[in-house]
């Protein structure tokens, strides 16, 4: 992927983040070295600066009215069935540590889910639960149980991919594959960015 499309990437997150995190329940609270930061964007309060890449991950910063926000991204890698037209989807992995808040994740799946349907967050052998919700005009899945997040994280650290299988509005069954390269890197500069 090109700087330019990191570049729109970023700011779409920055405006999506915004929107969310105002929102977003306390609960829900390896390839190459780190660049150093270069600004995504103009440098305007709330707007990201990137503060590396990892692998399929890319690191940003942002600081905002309510504090810094740290968050490691990724697009997926694969999306089934592929001829389904739907908006761009995200893994975010964020820290706000004015809010108390590490590492939380949270997907913005670019498509409207069955209202009232749990998604299946798959790692390796593992399989977590988690429901999709609007947030901010936007769908955005949150685990179910939040005292999974240190499980997920852990499985993300070692295994190189993760499934989200959800059912659209429509009906439809669908996949959504991210690749975990680089994962434990970016969530390491997430950490050191927003201690």
């Amino acid at each position: 992927m090109t700087h330019r499309s990191f570049v729109r990437i970023s700011a779409l997150a920055a405006i999506v983040l915004s929107g969310f995190f105002a929102l977003a329940p306390e609960a829900n609270a390896q390839t190459k070295k780190p660049e150093a930061a270069k600004p995504a964007v103009a440098a305007v309060e709330g707007q990201p600066t990137q503060l590396g890449t990892f692998g399929s991950w890319n690191v940003y910063a942002s600081d905002t009215a309510n504090g810094r926000v740290c968050y490691a991204l990724a697009i997926p890698k694969e999306r089934l069935p592929a001829n389904l037209k739907r908006d761009p989807g995200y893994f975010f992995v964020s820290s706000r540590p004015k809010e108390n808040v590490r590492d939380e994740l949270s997907i913005l799946l670019g498509f409207p889910a069955k209202e009232g349907a749990d998604a299946q967050l798959v790692i390796g052998k593992s399989t977590f639960v988690t429901t999709p919700k609007v947030q901010a005009n936007t769908f955005v899945a949150w685990l179910k149980n939040p005292q999974d997040n240190a499980a997920v994280i852990d499985q993300m650290k070692k295994n190189p991919l993760l499934s989200l299988k959800v059912t659209s509005k429509r009906g439809n069954a669908l996949t959504e594959t991210y690749a975990l390269a680089g994962f434990g890197q970016a969530l390491d500069q997430v950490r050191k960015a927003c201690p």
